[in-house]
């Protein structure tokens, strides 16, 4: 049995996440960490969910604090916490904010739960990815992204509707940045096993429609309703469950990547990874050429910025 704590338990994707990981028959306790001054919040918010746990006969222990200490025993931290993007704004653009709230919160968990896994959830996730890695002291392994995780979901879902079958039937993934340098892997696509470009109807597949969607789905959810939420909670729980359960299931999140693919990396960004109770392990994979090019292109992309952020937080320090 284990123990999950939340970072960012306050905001919607954390209290979300927290209802929906209290579902999961391995974790016993979850604990929902927020900052000094939000005690009314974080008191009610697990009082709700205490309630529910008890209408449909759930027997979770749920705790809240304020103090650091607390999240010590820790099997998993999820890191939610930082500045939600609003519409019209890149995830980028919350770039230093969220990375200073990361880079602290990272080395309580270096302090006081070094035994952890960290899954990254705050944008810009690949980036955060890189910060919480580094400031954690953790091994990589320990220290993982939701990445292109729901980005993947997501084409899943828009194959599987076009094609009429059923989701289990389509397995796709895309890799890369969670953002506007993602790339899908068409290469790896299949349909009931069958690889997708030797279906008669994959000419008419609308593919650079759908990865438009897919890359902007975040965006129009956020205008229609304020936030995600429900998405990227059973995302989360998804992956927790993966880890606690070690499941040794290959999903596509963002890792720190050396060479795995085509000897590109050097980074913390979205790459298809076997995950169990021990952390993430990249898969070495091959694509097409014209899937390497693109990812290459990413790959510098999130390197650049992560360099630039890194050296921002570390005049901050000085």
């Amino acid at each position: 049995m284990a123990k999950v704590t939340i970072f960012g338990a306050t905001g919607n994707v954390g209290t979300f996440a927290a209802h929906t990981i209290a579902e999961i028959p391995y974790v016993s306790e979850i604990l929902l960490v927020g900052r000094k001054g939000r005690e009314n919040l974080l008191c009610g918010i697990a009082q709700d969910m205490k309630d529910a746990f008890a209408a449909c006969g759930n027997y979770t222990e749920l705790n809240w604090s304020t103090d650091i200490s607390d999240i010590a025993g820790s099997d998993i931290v999820i890191g939610a916490a930082g500045t939600a993007r609003q519409a019209g704004q890149d995830r980028l653009d919350l770039a230093l904010g969220n990375a200073k709230i990361v880079a602290s919160s990272s080395r309580d968990v270096g302090e006081h739960a070094p035994g952890a896994v960290i899954l990254m959830v705050t944008n810009p996730v690949d980036v955060m990815t890189s910060v919480a890695l580094r400031y954690s002291g953790l091994e990589p392994s320990r220290v993982f992204g939701l990445g292109t995780h729901l980005d993947s979901m997501r084409l899943k879902s828009l194959i599987a509707s076009f094609f009429k079958v059923h989701v289990s039937e389509v397995h796709t993934r895309i890799i890369g940045e969670h953002g506007d340098s993602m790339v899908p892997l068409w290469s790896a696509t299949t349909i009931g096993g069958i690889q997708i470009s030797n279906l008669p109807a994959f000419s008419g597949l609308p593919v650079v429609e759908m990865v438009e969607t897919v890359k902007t789905s975040g965006e129009h959810i956020i205008r229609n309703k304020g936030s995600t939420v429900f998405g990227p909670g059973e995302a989360i729980a998804t992956l927790v469950q993966t880890v606690l359960g070690n499941e040794n299931r290959i999903l596509t999140v963002s890792a720190y990547v050396k060479s795995e693919v085509h000897d590109i990396g050097d980074v913390c960004i979205g790459v298809p990874a076997r995950i169990n109770r021990e952390g993430v392990f990249p898969i070495p994979i091959k694509i097409d050429s014209d899937e390497v090019a693109q990812f290459q292109r990413s790959v510098e992309k999130i390197r650049r910025i992560t360099s630039e952020l890194m050296g921002l937080l570390k005049k901050e320090e000085l």
